[in-house]
């Protein structure tokens, strides 16, 4: 029998590695890194000149190269006319929560819990009787439907080739049923969620086109069932504790913890018709879609981890090879078409919760073939570029700011390099 004292530190011994492994990343130098220090500067005058004039209270840029922080700048602040903007700001991530719930798939896929080429019924029943629209109505105004030619798969989910769409925009008829049918609306849980999603037609043919949609809000559910955990607790022991992302979760329950709450001015402060959600009201189903609240702090660590081939710190979340998989192209070179609204843009492809650069011809900003990137409603913006390995957080809180400010961001962050 051991002593109990080797008992206690069993149990003690976890935290214990956590505690070592969170914080920031290791400071380096941005010469040394290949980066001029001038023209870092002039993107940080770039970003603090659109905060002077109130398109956003304030922000996190971060650039990591080879392991090492080449640049961080906190300008401004959390929330109009308040404290400044730290590294341990949190901010609402929304759609960079879905490369997240990528991950614990395909961690669940590793283990043996999952399959990408599983039908999306097995896990979810109601699935099974889903038909897609034709795009006409009938007689009493409903989408006319016709059988699928073959059942949506998890590899669907994880690419948003599904045949699932958003109704918060755009116009069709399943748009339009999507948004009568209030899909999504709060007080459901993951798995009601995704059933009432699978009481609607689906806008294309299962594999066919990539089109933006609850595809991860359904993948949420998937995990769920397939780990046997609810979401939350899923993601923090798949992914949040071995990494020591102790500030990333589905809201903010400490009351102490609110005034590191970044907020946008009220001028940006809408996502559409919806206004941003908040962080502090509990009972919040989780959305695998776009519900975690993180900083740039904990985010870096789980950049720094794709970047590596799935490890950090002595801490393995994926194989290399289900990494590589994730990061390369599984749409537009497997002959899949873009859908109406395609956001991944010209010259790439979308990989497994994130898109994949697949050509230099036509893209809008500077990269490297094989980068990849994907950012949130809210404001927030990430991308990694294994080439050069390195990969650049931008955060702030300002939905239509945000989309102006990614093409610059990026261009500066390329323009700043003396090394390539």
């Amino acid at each position: 029998m051991k002593p109990p004292y080797w008992f206690l530190l069993s149990l003690l011994l976890p935290l214990l590695v956590v505690q070592v492994q969170a914080g920031s990343l290791p400071d380096g130098d941005a010469t040394a890194l290949g980066f001029d220090p001038v023209a870092l500067s002039a993107l940080d005058r770039s970003v603090q000149a659109r905060i002077d004039e109130s398109a956003f209270p304030g922000a996190a840029i971060l650039i990591v190269r080879d392991g090492r922080i080449a640049h961080q700048s906190l300008l401004g602040r959390r929330v109009p006319d308040g404290a400044p903007v730290t590294g341990d700001t949190l901010f609402r991530i929304y759609s960079m929560t879905k490369p997240i719930v990528s991950v614990a798939a395909l961690a669940l896929v590793e283990q043996g819990k999952l399959d990408l080429d599983q039908p999306l019924s097995e896990l979810i029943p109601a699935f099974a009787a889903t038909r897609v629209a034709t795009g006409m109505l009938n007689a009493d105004g409903e989408p006319e439907t016709e059988p699928v030619e073959r059942p949506i798969t998890i590899l669907d989910l994880m690419r948003h080739t599904s045949g699932l769409t958003y109704g918060f925009f755009g116009q069709g008829v399943v748009r339009d049923a999507y948004r009568n049918a209030a899909a999504g609306s709060a007080g459901l849980s993951n798995i009601e969620t995704a059933a009432r999603l699978a009481e609607l037609p689906l806008e294309h043919q299962p594999g066919t086109i990539w089109e933006y949609s609850r595809a991860t809000d359904v993948l949420g559910a998937v995990v769920e069932v397939a780990s046997g955990m609810p979401l939350a607790q899923a993601l923090s022991e798949m992914i949040f504790q071995p990494l020591g992302m102790r500030d990333t979760g589905f809201g903010i329950a400490d009351a102490a913890d609110y005034p590191r709450i970044a907020e946008p001015h009220e001028s940006d402060s809408r996502i559409g018709a919806y206004g941003m959600f908040d962080p502090r009201i509990t009972g919040r189903a989780p959305s695998g879609g776009g519900g975690l609240m993180s900083t740039t702090d904990d985010y870096a660590r789980f950049a720094q981890m794709l970047l590596n081939g799935g490890e950090l710190d002595g801490v393995r979340i994926l194989k290399p090879e289900t990494v590589a998989m994730m990061t390369s192209d599984q749409t537009i070179s497997r002959g899949m078409k873009p859908g109406k609204y395609y956001l991944p843009g010209r010259g790439y492809g979308f990989g497994l919760g994130v898109a994949v650069r697949i050509s230099d011809q036509g893209a809008a900003h500077p990269g490297s073939v094989g980068d990849y990137f994907w950012g949130g409603a809210g404001g927030t913006y990430y991308f990694a570029d294994p080439v050069q390995n390195m990969f650049v957080l931008f955060m702030i809180q300002a939905p239509k700011a945000g989309r102006t400010m990614r093409g610059p961001v990026r261009s500066q962050v390329y323009d700043a390099m003396t090394r390539r």
